[in-house]
């Protein structure tokens, strides 16, 4: 019988675990997360540069194509307070179609004041 409940239990955990949202594990230091099919295609980037004023903070990257087809990569930014805390609303996925044997420039914005941290994550 304590069995079943240890058992039953266990099993609870498990589901509840599935039931959340996956979470991208990085360390904070770590500001550009590529997916390994964004590197299969041939696409390399820069770390995102990170410009802070009073009165918003902006972030851009530099992506580049070595391939010679032009790549759709799909992009977020993703923004930090001084506390390391993520900042919400999330802004919007967008994509930007890298031509072939060429590079472009990703630029991002917080959505609001207090952003002190930046990471960029680029997928397919």
């Amino acid at each position: 019988m304590k069995g079943g409940r240890i058992a039953a239990l266990l099993t609870a955990m498990l589901l509840a675990g599935c039931g959340s949202h996956p979470e991208i594990p990085v360390g904070e230091q770590q500001t550009l997360v590529m997916e390994a099919n964004v590197l299969a295609a041939g696409i390399s980037a820069d770390k995102p540069e990170l410009t802070t004023s009073e009165i918003q903070a902006t972030a851009s990257s530099q992506l580049y194509n070595e391939r010679s087809t032009p790549v759709t990569v799909h992009y977020r930014f993703y923004w930090y307070d001084a506390r390391g805390l993520e900042m919400h609303p999330l802004e919007a996925p967008r994509e930007v179609t890298i031509p072939a044997q060429s590079s472009v420039k990703l630029y991002g914005s917080a959505n609001s004041l207090g952003a002190h941290k930046v990471r960029l994550y680029l997928y397919l």
